[in-house]
């Protein structure tokens, strides 16, 4: 009997990294699990060994630690349900490959792969089914004696699944209600290789699913064909009654135009499709990561929840554990969503502000260190309380920060000629005296100071200042002026405003 317990599991194959979308998928099984006090597992479905790629599992548990989806079980958390990679698993399929061939539910295919493609090119839009079967090379077609003496002779075959015809299969789906598919539409799917001795995705997932008390299986609508395969091998093996509840997820789409979302539209665009970096073994190709490119992982998972679901109110922001209480497989959408890239940077945008100086210090240091900067953690924390409302990712930081940490070594050409005067040398060589008068060096201090000499003297405001921010920072940017300073300190202040009253020329 299986438990009443809610258990789901994501299965990824490892092919390579992992997409968005399947972080998605994870995410949505995560939320559903922990909702339901249920258990996260992590399954590796390796049967497929032409396309495994080494380090993709590592990726794949790396990515989703990141993202703060942690697995009650999996390969690398064990549990009693074990082992959670398919290779590991290999003596446990050929017995249920057994039960099928002798209850008839399936047979032995000896075809070759170029009898196969004769009969492809013989028969218009062939498949292998009920129609076909009969003219194939097959246990159906064969006497025992001849499939014995096939395999006495090491011949390769594969088992296929004994499909019949003209029945509606009904596929009951969270999101989508029922799914009726008509069987004649299915091939006899193979199941079990002699090759390698290894089952193919549907067999073994069906047994997996079964054997770990999978409650729910939510996956991508990809699947969505192959269901009535597995509700008739449900049924075939006598595991209706245990059979999950199926929920079958839209896809992410292309934020242009029409179709999924793909990693070429990452490319084009300008945005990661994968959590993590991720260098390809074979070719060095590097593709992006979320991590890398700057995104909090608390953002991310926000960001991805709302792309085809929705709380049911207006709430944007959402900590994981309010995401949690809020989800439902009923409020997830039956169509694609687009995947808006920018409102992916504006979720990392409001987590910024919302994350501690402290932490966000932590994760700008490296970036620093990078630059060649070494700084102390309370200085990099008051730099980053005065720049993170400018801010989208990360290495914004350094962008809107650099003058704190380094003197400009050149001023902006537009810049100068806009807002140097024919006056500013003079007067910024005053403003250098004023600042140099002045003992308590707060910005607030600094800035009545300095606005009453301006005031005193009758200069244009804004002409000061526009210069004043133009000698220490390079160009027209950053925080409130006398924040600046402020931080930097009277000495560097006056160094950098004597360096640009010699370097920079008035431009008429």
């Amino acid at each position: 009997m299986m438990s009443s317990k809610v258990r789901v599991r994501f299965a990824p194959s490892p092919t390579g990294p992992l997409h968005i979308g399947g972080v998605r998928t994870a995410l949505y099984n995560y939320l559903f699990a922990k909702q339901q006090g249920g258990d996260f597992i992590l399954r590796i479905e390796d049967t497929d060994s032409q396309r495994f790629v080494p380090g993709a599992e590592e990726y794949i548990i790396e990515a989703l630690t990141w993202l703060g989806l942690n697995f009650d079980e999996g390969t690398h958390a064990g549990g009693q349900y074990g082992p959670y990679r398919q290779s590991d698993r290999k003596h446990i399929y050929k017995e249920y490959v057994d039960i099928l061939l002798n209850k008839g539910a399936a047979y032995m295919a000896f075809d070759t792969p170029a009898e196969l493609d004769a009969k492809r090119s013989e028969i218009e839009n062939f498949q292998y089914d009920a129609s076909t079967r009969g003219l194939m090379k097959n246990s159906l077609t064969l006497s025992k004696e001849e499939v014995q003496a096939l395999i006495d002779k090491g011949e390769n075959y594969v088992v296929r699944f004994k499909i019949e015809p003209n029945e509606d299969i009904t596929v009951d789906d969270l999101i989508r209600g029922k799914v009726v598919i008509n069987s004649s539409e299915l091939d006899d799917k193979v199941l079990f290789k002699s090759a390698d001795n290894l089952p193919t995705y549907h067999l073994a997932n069906i047994i997996d699913d079964h054997l770990m008390e999978i409650s729910h299986v939510i996956r991508g609508e990809e699947w969505l064909p192959s269901a009535p395969l597995h509700v008739l091998l449900y049924r075939a093996f006598g595991w209706t009654d245990t059979m999950p509840k199926f929920t079958h997820l839209a896809l992410l789409l292309k934020p242009d135009g029409k179709g999924k979302l793909s990693k070429r539209d990452g490319d084009r665009l300008g945005f990661p499709v994968f959590p993590l970096l991720w260098t390809d073994p074979k070719t060095q190709e590097v593709s992006s990561g979320y991590r890398e490119s700057g995104y909090l992982p608390s953002a991310v998972v926000n960001f991805l929840a709302l792309l085809g679901w929705n709380p049911g109110n207006d709430q944007e922001i959402m900590s994981m554990e309010e995401l949690i209480k809020l989800f439902s497989i009923e409020r997830c959408s039956k169509s694609g969503a687009k995947f808006d890239f920018e409102k992916g940077k504006w979720f990392n945008h409001q987590y910024i502000q919302a994350t501690s100086n402290q932490e966000l210090a932590k994760l700008f240091e490296p970036i620093l260190q990078k630059e060649g900067v070494n700084a102390k953690i309370e200085y990099i924390e008051t730099v980053v309380g005065l720049i993170k409302e400018r801010a989208n990712l990360i290495p914004d930081l350094w962008d809107q920060s650099s003058f704190f940490f380094k003197a400009p070594d050149s001023y902006d050409e537009k810049v100068v000629k806009k807002r140097w005067k024919e006056d500013s040398s003079a007067q910024i060589s005053e403003l250098s005296d004023v600042l140099n008068a002045i003992s308590d060096f707060s910005a607030h201090n600094q800035e009545e100071i300095v606005k009453q000499w301006i005031e005193d003297k009758g200069y244009h405001l804004g002409n000061i200042m526009n210069a004043f921010r133009l000698a220490i920072v390079g160009e027209s940017k950053g925080p409130h002026m006398f924040d600046i300073t402020a931080t930097i300190g009277k000495e560097e202040t006056l160094n950098r405003l004597k360096t640009a009253i010699s370097k920079i020329e008035y431009k008429a």
